[in-house]
């Protein structure tokens, strides 16, 4: 069974899993805490086939409830509402973020903000785990000797004195014929005979018992041992990454290059990938998620596991159709949706997708510079003949849309849920410009004198970062 563990925040939610098996927990990623976020919930329950979630349940340093202890508990009840059968447990915490962000600095250079979500709700969920298999494996109080258990002590009891008395007895009737420092001899063995039996008896039980325990304690640390150092790791794709991406991070899991790109040559039955162009790579088909694999697992089965959660969200959200919808096939549908993965945030996606539906309807530019990057990427990686702006806004790639007009020839990255739903499902606005200031606000506009305006107000630093 899995159980779902989330850091709950205003603006992002981590997400963490844990496998009654492992009961190791480890980060699956985040989501934003907007409108779609009652969905998206759902999503991954059901994708882990559970009921179950554990929340985050902020305390201060005294251990008091806060304001955001009842921001939790608010949306903990939403949440019950909005998903039925949810079983909700909540997991006291406090400066999780503070930890889950020193513990990514030790890992790795780069991390995003809700790359310290997904860690604070493994912490959370992780701390949970422990706590239930601590009160799970805790003696239980000793019960009150019974009334049984009260009879046979006595019983017992009354069996050793009757052995002393009647061995006195025998010894009082041999007064006459024997001496009296026999008799008192005697007396004294026929005792001390009687509480050896029983000592020994103790003994024995006692080592058997000890025996007992420690058998226990070696199982149980066995246990512990590999738990600590399981036959498994975890492998992430966040939404936004490229295939350049990662194949990097496959090699960085111990896969060699030769096994890496004949996996991504090699062909996958998959219907959804029909409607590809020949030759067309598997970029914008692996959907972001975090999965557990085994260590001999190959490169192949591993993309076979993210493709399968890509036809998992084309199926369940009607993709083909809600892209039709907006004259578009599939693989134009996840071209878009892997630009406006790369050019907005999860909130303004849906206004961002409308900006470039009209441009595609209107027969004009797409303008995209998040294009003209995969087109650096693909031709000249390491920027040795594109070495400013200027000149990279001016390479020969289909993939330029600064360029050539249209969709470009394939997606640029693996777009996750809410940038495939914006396009699928675009705002009801009619903007034809937009650009992200400096502030990290983004602008919109109707006409090139407004975007132009925008730009000079608001974006003389990040619109002139280099491609």
């Amino acid at each position: 069974m899995k159980v779902i563990g989330l850091d709950v925040g205003e603006k992002r939610i981590g997400v963490a899993k844990v496998d009654s098996s492992t009961k190791i927990a480890i980060p699956v990623g985040f989501v934003e805490n907007d409108v779609t976020v009652w969905d998206k919930l759902s999503t991954i329950a059901r994708m882990n086939s559970t009921n179950w979630f554990v929340l985050g349940l902020p305390r201060s340093n005294e251990g008091n409830e806060t304001k955001q202890t009842l921001y939790v508990r608010q949306f903990a009840k939403t949440l019950v509402s909005k998903i039925p059968n949810l079983k909700i447990r909540f997991q006291d915490e406090s400066l999780t973020s503070v930890e889950a962000e020193a513990r990514l600095k030790k890992r790795k250079k780069n991390y995003v903000r809700g790359d310290i979500d997904a860690e604070a709700a493994t912490i959370i969920l992780q701390d949970f785990i422990e706590n239930f298999k601590a009160q799970a494996e805790a003696p239980k109080p000793k019960a009150p000797a019974t009334a049984a258990s009260r009879i046979t002590n006595n019983a017992v009891v009354s069996s050793v004195t009757s052995t002393v008395k009647n061995e006195a007895k025998k010894v009082n009737m041999q007064k006459l014929k024997v001496k009296h420092k026999i008799k008192k001899w005697k007396v004294v063995l026929s005792f001390i005979l009687v509480v050896a039996i029983l000592a020994g008896a103790g003994t024995g039980v006692f080592f058997i018992i000890k025996d007992k325990r420690a058998k226990e304690r070696e199982e149980y640390y066995r246990q512990l041992e590999a738990e600590m150092e399981p036959d498994v790791f975890n492998f992430t794709i966040t939404p936004g990454e490229s295939i350049f991406d990662i194949k990097k991070k496959l090699a960085e899991a111990g896969y060699s290059a030769e096994e890496i790109n004949l996996a991504f040559d090699s062909t996958y039955d998959f219907d959804f990938l029909a409607g590809r162009p020949a030759g067309a790579s598997l970029e914008g088909y692996l959907y972001g998620e975090t999965h557990e694999f085994y260590k001999d697992t190959s490169v192949k089965d591993i993309i076979t596991k993210f493709l399968e959660g890509t036809k998992q969200v084309i199926d369940e959200n009607n993709l083909v159709l809600r892209f039709a919808e907006r004259g578009l096939t599939l693989h134009q549908g996840v071209t878009l949706a892997s630009i406006v993965q790369k050019e907005s945030p999860a909130p303004e996606m849906p206004t961002v997708a409308q900006v470039f539906l009209s441009r595609l309807e209107y027969g004009w530019l797409l303008g995209s510079d998040v294009t003209v990057s995969y087109a650096l990427d693909v031709i000249d990686p390491n920027r040795e003949s594109y070495t400013d702006n200027t000149s990279a806004l001016t390479i020969d790639s289909c993939y330029n849309t600064r360029l050539y007009a249209g969709l470009p020839c394939g997606p640029i990255s693996n777009p996750g849920i809410n940038a495939l739903l914006s396009v699928a499902n675009p705002s009801d606005t009619a903007y034809l410009y937009f650009l992200t200031g400096d502030d990290g606000v983004m602008y919109y506009s109707y006409t090139e004198a407004e975007h132009n305006q925008n730009a000079y107000l608001h974006c003389q630093t990040l619109c002139n970062v280099s491609l």
